[in-house]
């Protein structure tokens, strides 16, 4: 009966000697044979003297070129090797002259620094590789190509800090896969892609963080027939000491967004509105230096934005949209010459002017908001100049009439409708005092004043937002701290400030559930921020590079959504709102 004997292995594994061991039911082929003549009893001849030395010199002469010619590469220089089996202690690269009938091969103490791509194509017939305590930290694209006989990987002990998501490509036999103890902290997505065949995972002693770059790890596990070994989740801290076989890929929160640049408008502006109109959207913006109001539509064709209209005014500081019965009004706002409203002629396909806004009342605009109580629409615009007065506009079913004056001699920069408590209310920015809450009475018909906002000098605007029904105002400071309250039923309670450096804007917007406050800066940076449900408040998410932001609109198209940043002093932006998911 034939038989071999494998080297000993210092250093391996039980599974690791399991492995070897059921390797050992490989015979290998000798070549010396009993001689025909006696295995079959043939008789005896007897030779002469000068005949046997002519054979003899003719064999010796095959035999040396059947050597030359199946002669096997000598085992390398650091390894010892036996007919089937190569052990390599030391080496300082992964050597190519092994047998090519070596069906198990390890790596022990070695210095290499990566497995590179194609190191093992020399030896084809391989059925087990291992490598323990070594220093290489990489392991390349197709590392292991050319291995269609490899059942058993043990790749253990090393410090591997990096691992090609193709390192595996290849490996379809392979059964069993062994990284433990190599202080990984991630694995590559999808690393275990085409290997059908696998039965057993080993990855104990490694620093594994269970973030989104891991949830595939954890959705796989529940798709494949291998197992896997427990092992214990190192961070974050939701997942920390938690066992990863006991996570489920709901248990990861992986889906964030941004808003990344779309396109750039090649004019200044210092508001920007964004309305709907016959089914479709819009964006209007106010350009002071150039005296219009811009309308810009969606090209469905090219992909973005296009001029569709303008209203030539003077200094225009606001083009509010209005839309009452399927009819379209436009009140433009500007610093001199008195401001105007309009209205879009469909059947003309332009927008003509139908009613100017006293010039008493209104000397120096700088903001406005529309809303309607009990069916009834309303405008009331923010007059910042010491002689005018913030006023109440009310439509009357052919025109806009003066309703109620508010707030005279104060210098109102903003104005802000919200419903507290059910009730209609408006919220009064000025230079020269506190912000000042407006109270509907309904049976009267008029906003009274009903409180004012403590410690909170020198606000430039007051813009509101929802949270799951609670109700908050972003207060926005040019120099200072502007600042996030809370409603809590009889007042306003702060809950977050925010270093303000020349901001004249402090605008929340919502997407979906995204909630979200940008932060615009004359000085700096505009920083975006996300609602942070779990604690809160909100937390920083990204940075924007506007010049001068003076205000933010979101328009949704064609499942997209879009922010527009209006810019005093340089290009007005557009962003897309992308989703990301981290897990990819």
């Amino acid at each position: 009966m034939y038989s071999y004997t494998f080297r000993s292995c210092p250093g391996c594994s039980k599974e690791e000697m399991k492995a070897l061991d059921k390797m050992r039911g490989f015979p290998i082929k000798q070549r010396a044979e009993r001689s025909a003549s006696k295995s079959m009893g043939y008789p005896k001849k007897r030779w002469g003297v000068g005949w046997t030395l002519l054979v003899c010199v003719a064999a010796a002469c095959l035999v040396l070129a059947d050597g030359r010619r199946l002669r096997q590469p000598r085992c390398p220089i650091g390894c010892s090797c036996t007919k089937d089996n190569a052990l390599c202690e030391n080496v300082r690269s992964v050597p190519h002259t092994f047998p090519s009938d070596v069906v198990s091969l390890s790596f022990v103490k070695s210095g290499f620094n990566e497995i590179s791509a194609g190191s093992f194509v020399h030896t084809p017939a391989l059925q087990l590789l291992l490598f323990t305590a070594n220093s290489f930290d990489f392991i390349d694209e197709d590392a292991f190509l050319g291995l269609p006989h490899l059942e058993y990987l043990f790749i253990e002990n090393n410090r591997i800090s990096s691992i090609s998501p193709f390192a595996f490509r290849g490996l379809k036999t392979l059964i069993h896969l062994s990284l433990a103890y190599n202080n990984l902290e991630t694995l590559p997505k999808d690393v275990f892609r085409g290997m059908e065949a696998l039965t057993k995972v080993d990855l104990r002693g490694n620093n594994l963080v269970c973030d989104c770059k891991l949830k595939w790890l954890v959705e796989w596990m529940h798709e494949t027939n291998a197992t896997l070994d427990q092992i214990h989740c190192s961070g974050p801290p939701s997942h920390q000491g938690r066992k990863i076989n006991d996570l489920l890929p709901h248990s990861f929160d992986c889906i964030t967004a941004e808003f990344a640049s779309y396109q750039s408008l090649k004019f200044e502006s210092i508001s920007v509105e964004a309305f709907t109109f016959g089914m479709d959207q819009f964006v209007v913006f106010a350009q002071p230096f150039a005296g219009t109001c811009s309308f810009l539509e969606w090209d469905h064709v090219e992909m973005n934005f296009r001029t569709f209209d303008t209203i030539e005014s003077t200094s225009t500081v606001v083009c509010k949209p209005m839309v009452i019965d399927n009819h379209l009004f436009i009140i433009v706002a500007q610093l001199f010459g008195g401001s105007h409203i309009y209205k879009r002629d469909i059947s003309a396909n332009k927008f003509i002017k139908i009613q100017d806004i006293d010039i008493l009342r209104i000397r120096k605009p700088n903001d406005i908001e529309t809303f309607v109580i009990d069916g009834e629409s309303f405008f009331v615009i923010a007059d910042s100049s010491k002689a005018g007065s913030t006023t109440v506009y009310k439509w009357n079913g052919n025109g806009f009439y003066s309703h109620q004056s508010l707030h005279p001699w104060y210098r109102d920069t903003d104005v802000e409708y919200v419903e507290m408590s059910g009730k209609p209310h408006l919220i009064l920015s000025s230079s020269s005092q506190r912000p000042v809450v407006y109270q509907w009475n309904r049976s009267m018909k008029l906003f009274e004043r009903r409180t004012d906002i403590p410690d909170m000098e020198d606000v430039f605007s007051v813009k509101h937002f929802r949270v799951k029904g609670e109700l908050f105002i972003c207060l926005t400071r040019f120099i200072g701290d502007s600042k996030v309250m809370r409603w809590d039923g009889a007042m306003f309670k702060e809950v977050q400030t925010f270093p303000s450096r020349g901001s004249m804007v402090f605008q929340p917007v919502a997407i979906g559930n995204w909630q979200y406050a940008i932060l615009g800066s004359d000085y700096s940076l505009t920083q975006v921020y996300q609602w942070d449900t779990k604690r809160g408040h909100f937390v920083s998410s990204q940075e924007l590079n506007i010049q001068a932001p003076r205000g933010f609109a979101l328009a949704a198209i064609d499942e997209r959504v879009f922010l527009f940043a209006s810019s005093f002093k340089g290009k007005t932006q557009i962003y897309e709102h992308l989703m990301i998911d981290l897990s990819n």
